[in-house]
C-alpha cells in the first residue's frame, strides 16, 4: 500500500473551561502550530465558532458505549461541522481514563508511532493534560513507538481535534497524542497490537483523517462512500483492497483516498476480530458543500462512531409482508436514484412498521436473469433496518468488486433479495450449525468469509461443503481452514420481489 498524504500564547495561570481545571503551561508543552490558520487563534472567537459548529452538526444519536470516533482534521470552515458531528456522539459527562488521539504525519517521514511525552498540549483554550507516564510505557514496551517530539511540533492532525474536546467535555480527562508515520500495513498492525488493551469503554480513541483529496465533487462522493463502506464492514483487508482499487481507476486529480489511512487501519486492526463492535456512519460532506469550497477540487470528510453492540436479538422479527415490500421498494428506489443520478432518495418513514425501523444488519442480493449480479451487507445492528437496506442496495449495485457497476439500462431487469439478519454468535462446535437456517461467518487472522443461510439450500451442499467453500472461496483459506478458525452463526429473514409478487 503506497504512502498516502494529505494536504503562542503561554498561559501562566490556571484556566477554567468546560467544567475542568486545565494545567499550567510549561516550556516543554507542545504549543499550537496552526491556530490562526486551521481555526481561530483568539479564545473568544474560537469558542464562538465551536458553538456554531456544534449547533449545525448532527446531534447525538444516543449510541451507547462509544469507544472511538473518526473525525476530519481540515480547516474548521471546511470540515468543522462534520468533526462536531463525530464529537456529538461522545457522552460529554463521561470521565474517561485516557483519550487517545491518532493522527497521520504530514510533516515528517518516519516508520512507526510517535507519542508525545515531553509535556502537555496547548491550544488557545488552554493546556490539556497529556498522560506522559502511559506514553513512556508504550515507548518502553513496544519498539514501534518513539518519543520523537519533532513529529508533533508542526503537525496539525492531532492538534485540531483538541479544541472540540475542550469545548465539549465536562469532566477532567488526559490525552495520549500519537502521530503515526507508516508506509506499510504491518506497521499499523504493530501499533494496533500495542493499543488494543486500551480499546474498551474506559477509554476513547479519536481517529483523525480526511478522505479523498482533490477530485471533482461527484468523484469524491463516490470514492468516499466506497471507503466509508469498507470501514463500516470492520475489515482492514477490505479497506486496503478498495483503496488500491480506487487508486488504480485513474480518477482525475485524486491524490489520495484517505490521508489518515494508517490511523484508520490501526483502528480496524484493533476491532476487526471482535463481533461486538459497531461502526456507524454519522455524516458525510466534502469541501464543495461549504461556501468556501470549489466543486472542481474537493476534500472529503466522514464522521463515523464506533461502539460496542447492544443486545439486538430478534431485531428482524415481526416483518410483515407490507414491511418487506416497503424495504424492497426502498432498495429499488435507492438503486434507481443512485445509479442514474448519484443521489440518495429521501425515505418517508411515517408509514414504516416498527420492525422496519428497528436496528438491524442486512445483506442485499441482486440477480440478473437468475445469475448473481451483486451482494453486499453489514452485520452490525446500530442503524435502522430501512437505512441499512438503502445503503447496502447501493453498495451491491456499485461496490461489489466481483462485478462492474450496475448500469441504468439494467435496473429494470434486476431481481432484489433482502436478508435481514440476527446478531452473530460464536459456536463451539459445527454441530450447532443447522443448514438452511444458519448463515456462517469464518474468521482466522485477517481473513474472513461469510455465506448467507440460503446458500446451503440453493447449492444442496453438505455441512462440510458449506464450511469448505466458505473457508476456501470466501475467506481465502485452505479447504479445511475452518477447522482451526473462529466460526459464528446467524439467522436471516429472507424475502425477494419475486416471492412477494406471487
Amino acid at each position: 500500500m503506497k504512502t498516502l498524504r494529505c494536504s503562542s500564547l503561554i498561559f501562566l495561570f490556571l484556566f477554567f473551561f468546560g467544567g475542568q481545571v486545565l494545567p499550567q503551561v510549561s516550556q516543554l508543552d507542545r504549543q499550537p502550530a496552526v491556530a490562526g490558520q486551521f481555526y481561530p487563534a483568539q479564545p473568544g472567537e474560537l469558542r464562538e465558532l465551536l458553538k456554531k459548529l456544534f449547533s449545525a452538526a448532527v446531534p447525538s444519536r444516543n449510541i451507547k458505549n462509544v469507544i472511538a470516533i473518526i473525525s476530519p482534521h481540515a480547516g474548521y470552515v471546511f470540515s468543522g461541522t462534520v468533526a462536531a458531528s463525530s464529537f456529538n456522539q461522545i457522552d460529554p459527562t463521561k470521565e474517561y481514563e485516557n483519550i487517545f488521539i491518532l493522527g497521520p504525519s504530514h510533516q515528517m517521514a518516519f516508520e512507526g508511532a510517535s507519542v508525545y511525552t515531553s509535556g502537555n498540549y496547548v491550544t488557545p483554550l488552554g493546556a490539556v493534560t497529556v498522560n506522559k507516564a502511559l506514553g513512556e510505557q508504550l515507548v518502553r514496551e513496544h519498539p514501534v513507538f518513539t518519543r520523537e517530539s519533532a513529529a508533533h511540533v508542526n503537525e496539525h492532525s492531532v492538534e485540531v481535534q483538541i479544541p472540540f474536546l475542550q469545548y465539549l467535555m465536562k469532566k477532567n480527562y488526559r490525552i495520549v497524542p500519537i502521530v503515526i508515520g507508516a508506509r506499510e500495513p504491518e506497521t499499523c498492525k504493530e501499533i494496533a497490537s500495542a493499543l488494543r488493551p486500551y480499546l474498551n469503554t474506559k477509554n476513547l480513541f479519536i481517529i483523525s483523517t480526511d478522505f479523498s483529496h482533490y477530485p471533482m465533487y461527484d468523484d469524491a462522493v463516490r470514492v468516499d462512500k466506497i471507503s466509508a463502506d469498507a470501514i463500516l464492514l470492520n475489515s482492514a483487508a477490505h479497506l486496503i483492497d478498495v483503496t488500491r482499487s480506487s487508486e488504480q481507476k485513474g480518477i482525475t486529480n485524486l491524490l489520495t483516498t484517505m490521508c489518515g489511512w494508517s490511523c484508520v487501519l490501526t483502528l480496524l486492526y484493533m476491532t476487526e476480530n471482535s463481533t461486538d463492535v459497531n461502526y456507524s456512519l454519522i455524516q458525510y460532506k466534502n469541501s464543495g458543500d461549504t461556501e468556501f469550497g470549489d466543486k472542481k477540487r474537493v476534500v472529503g470528510y466522514n464522521a463515523i462512531a464506533v461502539s460496542l453492540k447492544q443486545n439486538n436479538e430478534g431485531s428482524n422479527r415481526g416483518l410483515t409482508d407490507k414491511s418487506k415490500r416497503d424495504l424492497l421498494t426502498i432498495a429499488r428506489n435507492a438503486i434507481e436514484h443512485y445509479v442514474k443520478e448519484r443521489q440518495l432518495p429521501l425515505i418517508d418513514t411515517s408509514h414504516l412498521s416498527p420492525a422496519a425501523k428497528r436496528n438491524g444488519g442486512t445483506f442485499v442480493t441482486l440477480r440478473k436473469n437468475g445469475e448473481l449480479r451483486g451482494c453486499i451487507g453489514r452485520f452490525d445492528a446500530n442503524d435502522p433496518l430501512y437505512a441499512v437496506v438503502q445503503q447496502m442496495a447501493i453498495a451491491a449495485a456499485t461496490e461489489d468488486y466481483r462485478f462492474p457497476q450496475v448500469q441504468p439500462d439494467e435496473i429494470a431487469g434486476l431481481e432484489i433479495e433482502i436478508s435481514a439478519l440476527t446478531p452473530m454468535r460464536k459456536i463451539a462446535s459445527i454441530d450447532e450449525i443447522k443448514l438452511g437456517r444458519h448463515g456462517i461467518y469464518i474468521k482466522k487472522g485477517n481473513r474472513s468469509g461469510t455465506f448467507l443461510p440460503q446458500v446451503a439450500t440453493e447449492t444442496g451442499w453438505t455441512k462440510e461443503e458449506f464450511l469448505g467453500h466458505c473457508a476456501r472461496d470466501k475467506a481465502g483459506l485452505a479447504w479445511d481452514g475452518w477447522k482451526d478458525a473462529e466460526i459464528y452463526v446467524f439467522e436471516a429473514t429472507v424475502f425477494s420481489e419475486e416471492e412477494l409478487s406471487r
